[in-house]
């Protein structure tokens, strides 16, 4: 028994719980389409409770794994203009990648063209938020109160905290700054060690919520938007891994294949999650144990790239774009098209730790190109799936461009890189609990 048990590594153990909850969501959604005992007991009882319990539970983690990551990170670089040099790769590095994906994402609707001869209807209303000034978003970076921040989530508000925290402690250096650092360093392996637990008990959580989610999906409005569907899902996958891949390689030198693979269970967290800053604990976990980045590294890029990194959304925007522009027979000029490269490029950073920025990005890009902002109903049916999808591909541009910073700073160890059984024996922890 113990032998089959080991033959089940947990990504294995992860992917049986995914597609094990979408065929039972498939299941109840077709022999029992309008029960109230099996909505009121499963797919609002069972599964919503402890598909919620797991998201909350990765919740938990993230910002004391943010705070404590990035002090512990921060205090151990004696020279503050690398931070400097590390916060400019960082965001050049997502703002290109970004740009690369809505033009592609362009490119590929102008050639589909899944909006031409599509005639929709939708009741769905998106009444668009307000984006902040970048001088709003500048002055917003500094909290007023660094536990209002920990206590809202403000991924970028921690982050700032955490750098000055942690140069502080470097700065004072002596028997206070060691003890602190101490105190830092065990905090944060009884942490990992947190997420150690929780990743094993991923299955459950993740057949939870794809079991939900599939017995609840109206996949007539899916086929009604099919065209749609199947390009921007087409173009995330190909994103994820021919365009990262071809940066890593070019950049790096490093295996792509063996970056893939070791990203898996990152990318089955982002899908069954939906949301990046979920994810964090458990990309900073795999970035750092399993592809060889320094902490000092991950601690920084990671958080950022949960926070900005905005590809996934990117492509969403690029191919929304084009089809509400086709649905309303509206024709995009070459200027249009090159003012939606560079608004949503721009405000993936410029509204970053908004609530529900994937949707407010879309209507400033639509108002820039003088398209009807009432055009996202047409696609909010078929959102939630592909969000899942964007997720996984935005987490895996967190990890690669954390490669790519760690390998430019002598950062990098290789050995773990290439290990493919590094870190496993210590995370798979199951038989020990």
């Amino acid at each position: 028994m113990r032998d089959n048990k080991k033959k089940l590594n947990l990504t294995t153990r992860i992917v049986i719980g995914m597609f094990a909850g979408i065929a039972v969501g498939f299941l109840l959604k077709l022999l029992f389409p309008d029960s109230i005992l099996v909505e009121g007991y499963l797919t609002k009882g069972l599964f919503h409770v402890v598909g919620q319990i797991f998201i909350s539970s990765l919740q938990m983690l993230v910002v004391p794994l943010v705070f404590v990551s990035l002090v512990v990170g921060t205090c151990s670089i004696s020279d503050p203009s690398k931070l400097g040099r590390l916060g400019g790769k960082a965001v050049g590095l997502y703002m290109v990648t970004t740009a690369i994906a809505i033009t592609f994402a362009i490119f590929a609707a102008v050639l589909i063209q899944p909006g031409a001869g599509v005639e929709l209807q939708s009741d769905a209303t998106f009444e668009p938020s307000q984006a902040p000034s970048l001088a709003q978003v500048i002055i917003d970076l500094f909290p007023t109160n660094p536990f209002s921040a920990m206590a809202n989530g403000n991924m970028l508000q921690i982050i700032v905290f955490a750098l000055l925290f942690g140069i502080s402690m470097a700065l004072v250096g002596g028997k206070s700054g060691d003890r602190l650092k101490t105190f830092f360093d065990d905090f944060n392996e009884i942490i990992m060690k947190l997420v150690i637990i929780l990743m094993n008990l991923a299955p459950y959580g993740v057949f939870a919520l794809m079991a939900k989610l599939f017995s609840e999906t109206e996949f007539e409005t899916i086929f009604s938007l099919g065209k749609y569907f199947l390009l921007v899902f087409f173009v995330l996958i190909l994103h994820g891994v021919i365009t990262y891949s071809l940066i890593l390689k070019g950049l790096t030198g490093l295996s792509p294949w063996t970056f893939l693979k070791k990203m898996r269970e990152v990318q089955i967290f982002g899908f069954s999650t939906s949301s990046s800053n979920a994810t964090i604990p458990v990309t900073l976990e795999t970035v750092t144990k399993r592809l060889g980045v320094s902490n000092s590294i991950g601690s920084f890029t990671v958080p950022l790239g949960a926070t900005i990194n905005m590809d996934g959304t990117a492509i969403m925007q690029g191919v929304a774009t084009v089809f509400i522009a086709q649905v309303y027979l509206v024709d995009l000029t070459l200027a249009d098209y090159v003012m939606v490269v560079l608004t949503a490029t721009l405000a993936s950073v410029g509204t970053a730790g908004v609530p529900g920025v994937g949707l407010i990005m879309l209507a400033m890009v639509l108002g820039q190109v003088g398209l009807p902002v009432e055009g996202i109903g047409l696609i909010i049916g078929v959102d939630r799936l592909l969000d899942m999808t964007r997720t996984s591909v935005n987490v895996t541009g967190d990890a690669m461009v954390s490669l790519i910073v760690a390998k430019s700073e002598g950062e990098l160890d290789e050995k773990v890189f290439n290990d493919a059984e590094a870190d496993l024996k210590e995370r798979d922890v199951s038989e020990q609990l």
